[in-house]
């Protein structure tokens, strides 16, 4: 197998689709910490969209965007990352945004509630529990992705708990 010089990977360019969904329009090439980033834009973006959705379709409307961000965030992840020649580069958030939508999931909209699944979730993508780890390794985007959507999947059933327990009441 041939390896590519440095110059042969600067030359590979993702198609412009990919990159902007997977960066997200752009959010993640903020700095400091661009996966925070795109969780925050994640979190506005349903707070927009939730004040223009009648309640009872808010949750399928939700789910929905995750799945569309989970399918579309794959193909393009995996053409970003591998005309960067990383992995799973850092201005990739798309990622985020799938995981803290899948947070979001069933809950209220309230400031407590969209605080505690932005923390919640960063908790679990920073702090990758098993099997989140080993989801990473799964080939290109969709290691890259699946394992934010698992993070977001144990956000939401931690805040579930919470909001069952009544310690966060909207």
């Amino acid at each position: 197998m041939k390896t590519e010089s440095p110059v042969e990977v600067a030359k590979r360019k993702a198609p412009v689709w990919a990159t902007l969904v997977a960066t997200f329009f752009g959010v993640g090439r903020l700095r400091p910490g661009p996966g925070s980033w795109g969780s925050l834009a994640a979190v506005l973006i349903w707070l927009g969209v939730s004040r223009v959705t009648p309640r009872e379709w808010q949750t399928l409307t939700l789910a929905g965007m995750a799945a569309l961000a989970t399918a579309i965030g794959i193909p393009a992840a995996t053409a970003t990352a591998k005309a960067s020649g990383v992995k799973d580069p850092q201005f990739v958030v798309i990622d985020e945004v799938a995981g803290q939508w899948t947070t979001l999931l069933f809950a209220p909209v309230a400031w407590k509630t969209l605080l505690a699944g932005f923390i919640l979730f960063r908790g679990f993508d920073i702090v990758k529990p098993p099997p989140l780890q080993q989801l990473e390794k799964l080939p290109w985007g969709t290691g890259i992705v699946l394992d934010d959507v698992a993070a977001g999947c144990y956000a939401l059933a931690v805040m579930q708990l919470l909001l069952y327990l009544g310690i966060l009441s909207s």
